[in-house]
């Protein structure tokens, strides 16, 4: 099992970089948007939009332009010294690549680079780099208020509530005092959850094959086996990436090794849980659910899931949406400034992660 997301470095660098050489005065680099319109409107909002205006020409692009395939686009690649990508960028293939000589960086205003850079824009010495940290942040801060929540039974006595139109008695619920929380997975988001669920009285356990006891310890949470994660924890909550590997990797076994009453949280991908499985365990009662994502998704009319009041379920929200999307936008042309004045990448994706991240 891998349970690495986006890498296990730390969420952001906090060494200073050295100054740039005074001697050497870099050119205004050219960089063109490679994002459909309305990713362009809310990720790049108009002062980060001036941020990017100052330091760089922006080459303009028709609102129903189709990136490489329009060739008005294509007559303007030789010149371009980096993509800014986001929503909607084609996948850059070799073809592509042949086309841009200068290009130097591709700096993703999103989350996952994986689906459209091609390993080869490494060997071609481009560098990648990813807004996923500034992804990350509102899925650890919305997973962290749902465990809170759950460790009061808040969604359940809540529909319970609404269904019956009488108070249920709150008296049964186990609370969140010594809660024991379980984190399938040390990604950047799983990191994010231990290091804020540390300001709570909660015991927090941790499975992921890459991670050592002494990073477990320095995120505050206690290095277990996976079986160990399911049989102790009172909430789980899924922060591994979506790979071929962890398909279905929270399956009946698992999930049986939970406790009666346990909560899943799920803000990670639908299908690294059994679909089945899980909904069996809740038409039973024998657990409650915070989903996030689903398998499928969205969820067919007919789902079971929709009617339980032991599941909750939130439409694919707990990323960057609204103004959290503006500090994708943020980050990214932080990674322009960077190199338009020759100092390295903050949030650089290497070939190695490439082949690991979600």
């Amino acid at each position: 099992m891998r349970t690495e997301s986006e890498s296990s470095p730390p969420v952001a660098s906090t060494a200073v970089p050295p100054p740039p050489d005074p001697a050497v005065q870099p050119s205004r680099p050219t960089v063109l948007l490679a994002m459909n319109e309305s990713s362009r409107d809310r990720v790049l909002v108009p002062a980060v939009r001036e941020r990017l205006d100052r330091v760089a020409e922006v080459l303009p692009i028709r609102a129903d332009a189709t990136f490489l395939d329009d060739p008005a686009i294509r007559g303007v690649l030789a010149d371009v010294d980096i993509l800014l990508t986001g929503w909607g960028c084609p996948q850059i293939t070799p073809e592509v690549l042949d086309t841009t000589p200068r290009l130097r960086a591709i700096v993703h205003a999103a989350g996952s680079v994986k689906h459209f850079v091609t390993p080869v824009a490494f060997d071609r010495g481009i560098q990648v780099t990813s807004a996923v940290v500034a992804n990350a942040l509102p899925v650890a801060e919305f997973t962290v208020a749902t465990i809170v929540l759950s460790g009061k039974r808040a969604f359940r006595l809540g529909a319970e509530y609404q269904r019956t139109k009488h108070r249920p008695d709150p008296s049964n619920i186990p609370g969140n005092y010594g809660t024991t929380v379980g984190l399938l997975g040390a990604s950047r988001i799983g990191r994010m959850v231990a290091e804020r669920l540390r300001s709570f009285d909660l015991e927090v356990l941790i499975s992921d094959p890459y991670l050592s006891a002494a990073e477990s310890a320095e995120l505050g949470a206690e290095l277990v086996s996976l079986d160990d994660l399911f049989r102790r924890s009172d909430i789980l909550s899924v922060h591994a990436p979506l790979l071929p590997e962890t398909v279905g990797l929270v399956d009946a076994r698992l999930l049986g090794l939970l406790r009666d009453g346990s909560v899943l949280i799920n803000t990670a991908r639908g299908k690294i849980v059994d679909a089945a499985a899980l909904e069996a365990e809740c038409v039973a009662g024998r657990l409650d659910a915070v989903l996030d994502v689903t398998d499928p998704e969205p969820l067919p009319p007919d789902s079971r899931l929709l009617d339980l009041p032991n599941v909750f379920l939130t439409p694919h929200l707990a990323g960057a949406v609204g103004n959290e999307v503006a500090r994708l936008g943020e980050l990214a042309v932080g990674e322009v400034e960077r190199l338009a004045v020759g100092l390295p990448l903050r949030h650089a994706i290497s070939p190695t992660e490439l082949g690991r991240i979600a």
